[in-house]
Formats: C-alpha cells, sequence, structure tokens
C-alpha cells in the first residue's frame, strides 16, 4: 500500500535505521543520504519517509510530503554549497528511466559540470 513502509524496500530499511547509510539531512518528512555509487562529486539521495513507488504517485497521493521533498532538495543543494555553482536533480521514473529502487527519490547531483542531454 502506497504510504506504507515495504518490508523489502532498500530505501524503507535505510528511513527506519535497519542499513546504515552517511546521512546529511532528517526531517518529519524525508532523509537524505549520500549515494554508494555517486555519478558526481556531491551525489545525495532526497527520500520520503513514507513508501511511494515513484515520483508521480508521490505528488498524486501526498503533495505535502512531495512539496516537502522537493524543499528538502534545495536545503541539501544549499548544505552542499550547490547553490552558486548550480546542481541537478533527477527523478527516475520505472526501469526503463533507470529506477533501480521503487522508493521515489530525488538525486541531487553536484560538484561538477553537467552536460546537457544527460547520460
Amino acid at each position: 500500500m502506497a504510504g506504507e513502509p515495504q518490508a523489502d524496500c532498500l530505501f524503507c530499511k535505510i528511513v527506519d535505521g535497519e542499513v546504515p547509510a552517511t546521512v546529511v539531512r532528517e526531517t518529519d518528512h524525508t532523509v537524505a543520504f549520500r549515494d554508494i555509487n555517486p555519478q558526481a562529486p556531491t551525489h545525495v539521495l532526497v527520500v520520503p519517509r513514507a513508501h511511494w513507488r515513484n515520483a508521480g504517485e508521490l505528488a498524486a497521493g501526498d503533495p505535502v510530503v512531495a512539496a516537502a521533498l522537493l524543499a528538502d532538495v534545495a536545503a541539501v543543494a544549499e548544505a552542499e554549497g550547490l547553490v552558486d555553482s548550480g546542481y541537478r536533480t533527477v527523478f527516475n521514473t520505472g526501469s526503463g528511466a533507470g529506477q533501480t529502487v521503487f522508493h521515489v527519490h530525488a538525486h541531487v547531483l553536484g560538484g561538477r559540470g553537467l552536460n546537457w542531454p544527460p547520460g
């Protein structure tokens, strides 16, 4: 069920403290932690505490948490010193787009040039 923790979800386990992660920010709605396979000098994942499969489901199901997640993306970028140099926020939705953990998460990437198109 959307919003409920999933026993087999890696990010739910990180949120619950069952799996270790390098946490850089925690709020009532989100947890932000360093990606274990960084694609840029700064690569932080921001996840809602509640389980939602992807960004679209989160936006439709809990717009308050969706807004909090975006606000926390900005807070992470500021804390990481990325605001002046720029940063990218990415939501992969579905396996065809590269989503491998089906718990919505925003990638906050920065610290190097990020060309367009990505990939």
